[in-house]
């Protein structure tokens, strides 16, 4: 019951937001470029993400105490939004937001927030803190790991970048973020995790992203825009390294996802394009994301995001009931479901 209220709380404040949003937005100006990608309705509010952070951060100085973990969390999420938000609006070179987002998840490792450890799947523990740096800061002592601050933040950039590449499709990047959410929610309620803060984060986080679903699920009527989507991808990210590490359950919930991301990657790599340059299509024309491929080859946009939703709920929920091995041999299941549908999806593109 204690998580009722917040829950309540976040859910309630988001919709009465979003619905004022619908009306404010437009009066100022706050709205996507439809004619820019080729699309013929009208425009839309847009971005969602800087409404969004602004009621994450209201609801945290509500529930919690501000501590350094939790200040250090606003100010690195508020870093991600702001040059999203700026992205959005006027374009910023690539390596600026890259460098936010590493930034970001410096801020993170510097305030104490990363996994001493990851759990070997044959057993034993793979630690990550053999090196330490104590820093000082007034009353309040943080414990800096170098190794595990370097596989925290390389987490932080991937997590961040799948969630801005996910958002393809309106409803994709809000639905997953309450999946995976809700998911953590329920792990860190157990008894075995039993990590109330982590839990009360991720069933506020949970809850927003739902309010905003609600107005974002096919056809939308407000869009999320990289501001909104990189702010969840950086919460999700944050939340499975918060109090430990719960890496392997967040990638079971992005699994598809994720290796969607290295593909692309990848292939773009392959091809002698940037990486981080976004598009639906490659220089031959062809469809390089999942959710673009999925589209291509008649699927609508709420099939493509029923079939994912679905995906990342069934190995969500299997990762609350497997233990390290299990979850090991879960997201290899993943990979190989990943390189079939791939191939098909190709296939058929190209007929």
């Amino acid at each position: 019951m204690q998580y009722l209220f917040p829950a309540l709380s976040a859910l309630i404040l988001t919709v009465l937001s979003v619905a004022i949003a619908l009306k404010v937005f437009p009066k100022l100006g706050l709205l996507d470029n439809p004619k820019k990608y080729g699309y013929s309705r009208k425009p839309i509010p847009y971005p969602g993400g800087i409404l969004l952070y602004l009621l994450f951060v209201v609801l945290v100085l509500i529930f919690f105490d501000p501590t350094i973990k939790i200040l250090g969390l606003m100010l690195a999420s508020g870093l991600i939004v702001l040059v999203s938000f700026i992205d959005d609006r006027y374009g910023l070179p690539a390596w600026i937001r890259l460098l936010v987002q590493i930034l970001a998840g410096i801020i993170m490792v510097f305030v104490g927030i990363g996994t001493p450890h990851i759990s070997n799947p044959f057993g034993g523990l793979i630690h990550l803190d053999q090196i330490k740096f104590i820093v000082e800061l007034g009353d309040t002592t943080v414990t800096i790991m170098a190794l595990s601050g370097v596989v925290s933040v390389a987490w932080v950039l991937l997590i961040v970048n799948t969630m801005n590449w996910l958002d393809g499709v309106p409803g994709m990047t809000s639905g997953i973020t309450v999946i995976g959410c809700l998911t953590l929610f329920f792990l860190s309620i157990s008894d075995i995790v039993n990590q109330p803060e982590v839990a009360t984060l991720a069933i506020i986080v949970a809850m927003i992203a739902l309010g905003f679903w609600l107005f974002d699920f096919y056809p939308p009527k407000i869009l999320i825009g990289d501001s909104g989507s990189m702010l969840f991808g950086f919460l999700l990210a944050v939340l499975a390294i918060f109090s430990g590490g719960k890496i392997a359950t967040a990638f079971l919930i992005l699994g598809f996802p994720i290796l969607d991301a290295l593909y692309v990657i990848i292939y773009r790599l392959y091809n002698k394009q940037a990486p981080w340059k976004g598009g639906e299509w490659d220089k031959y024309r062809k469809a390089v994301h999942l959710h673009h491929r999925m589209l291509d080859v008649g699927l609508t946009e709420r099939q493509v995001l029923l079939v994912v939703y679905f995906l990342a709920t069934t190995f969500g929920i299997t990762a609350l009931f497997l233990g390290t091995k299990g979850k090991f041999w879960a997201i290899m299941i993943i990979l190989g479901l990943s390189f079939i549908g791939g191939l098909v999806l190709r296939a058929k593109n190209e007929k």
